[in-house]
């Protein structure tokens, strides 16, 4: 029989397979150990939650989870430059003729700046998102917003190089 490393209590058969302490109160603070829960987003529905250990992490490294849908996980590259959208080769850029045809827009009086119909946190939120690969409709499902504001979010964020 098994036996708790802390008080020496003895354990049960099925929780000595895994374990090596009781369920007492002492030996569990004493003993257990957090885990690293790592949310792995595996395609455009939802998020994959997996436990950080080493065969996860050499999983990582290898690029197993490596979203395809961007040039690199995690980051939104430089900006100024395009990236090739996947499958079709051509450029993000918006075409020169549809750019020409957008209103200046509209300009406010220096003295009070604009109001942004969103909350910090709802931008932070947002571009977290955005750098995991989420597109602005689905950025806006789980916001409550609309993709017109989370577009907003994002183009601003970009203009004033916090993207």
């Amino acid at each position: 029989m098994h036996k708790c490393i802390t008080c020496g209590a003895e354990l049960h058969p099925e929780r000595a397979k895994k374990y090596n302490y009781c369920m007492s109160r002492e030996c569990q603070e004493k003993n257990a150990k957090g885990l690293t829960m790592v949310a792995v987003g595996v395609n455009k529905a939802a998020e994959q939650y997996m436990i950080l250990d080493e065969h996860t992490k050499e999983e990582l490294a290898s690029g197993k989870y490596h979203d395809q849908r961007r040039g690199s996980f995690g980051t939104s590259g430089t900006s100024g430059t395009t990236q090739p959208a996947p499958g079709n080769g051509t450029g993000t850029a918006v075409a020169p003729q549809r750019a020409r045809r957008r209103p200046a827009p509209a300009t406010r009086p220096a003295s009070r700046p604009a109001r942004q119909p969103w909350s910090e946190k709802q931008r932070r939120l947002a571009l977290l998102y955005n750098e995991q690969g989420l597109r602005p409709a689905e950025i806006a499902q789980k916001l409550g917003l609309s993709t017109y504001t989370v577009t907003q979010i994002i183009l601003s964020s970009r203009n004033q190089g916090k993207l």
